[in-house]
């Protein structure tokens, strides 16, 4: 097996059936039941996804998701209740990928990891290939190191963070919908779902912006989608 994810839920029967699907898919799963153990298994190796749910013992996902997302960038599926529409953008501002509403499908489940998977190693590989980075007034952004510094500061992005700027940077003043941004960056068609976009663009902008409520380098066209400003590229 190529893949090795990891599966935080209290719900035992849940988690042993996602991870006999995995592993017939050629997904190596472990499992952790709680938050406290879910977190310490997280930190200990190097996993291409981590399965994230809400509700757990101990510690909530939220407060996994914080604590995780100062120490590593691997992507991370939350599990939310069913149309708690609060939770899925606190998630996804609070760090996470993307996010499934139980009870799921588990086709779609199966289709979302791999999604995930792909890209992360996708990126992965492609930080390693020679690139010359993106220099505007400002900000500096390096596709082979995955680094961008804003005036002498490094700022540290999570993975669709960084991809959505670089993919925004690479398209320098021109505008790009929601939906050639999403199918960019998710490699998936769009399904109009704008919170997720959002969500990223918003913690994007508080990482890179002086001032996020009136943004210098992503501008919102509004009813369109957005563009990138920062002067002439070096």
């Amino acid at each position: 097996m190529n893949h090795k994810i990891l599966i935080i839920d209290d719900d035992q029967a849940l988690c042993r059936l996602l991870k006999k699907c995995l592993e017939s898919e050629g997904v190596a799963a472990d499992l952790a039941y709680n938050g406290n153990d879910g977190l310490l298994q997280a930190l200990q190796e190097p996993y291409q996804l981590i399965v994230l749910d809400i509700m757990l013992p101990q510690m909530d996902g939220f407060l996994v998701l914080e604590a995780l997302r100062r120490e590593s960038a691997a992507p991370v599926l939350m599990l939310t209740a069913k149309n708690n529409k609060q939770d899925k953008v606190a998630g996804l501002l609070g760090g996470a990928d993307d996010y499934l509403t139980k009870p799921f499908d588990m086709d779609e489940f199966i289709a979302r990891v791999f999604s995930l998977i792909r890209r992360y190693t996708t990126l992965n590989a492609a930080a390693n290939e020679s690139d010359s980075p993106l220099s505007f007034a400002g900000i500096t952004i390096d596709i082979d190191t995955r680094t961008v510094t804003v005036g002498k500061e490094s700022v540290s992005l999570l993975v669709k963070e960084f991809d959505i700027l670089y993919c925004l940077a690479q398209n320098a003043g021109k505008i790009l919908t929601k939906k050639q941004l999403y199918e960019a960056v998710w490699q998936e068609s769009y399904a109009y779902d704008d919170s997720n976009i959002m969500a990223h663009i918003s913690r994007l902008r508080k990482k890179i912006e002086p001032d996020p409520n009136h943004p210098t380098f992503i501008q919102t066209v509004k009813g369109v989608g957005y563009r990138f400003r920062g002067g002439e590229a070096g």
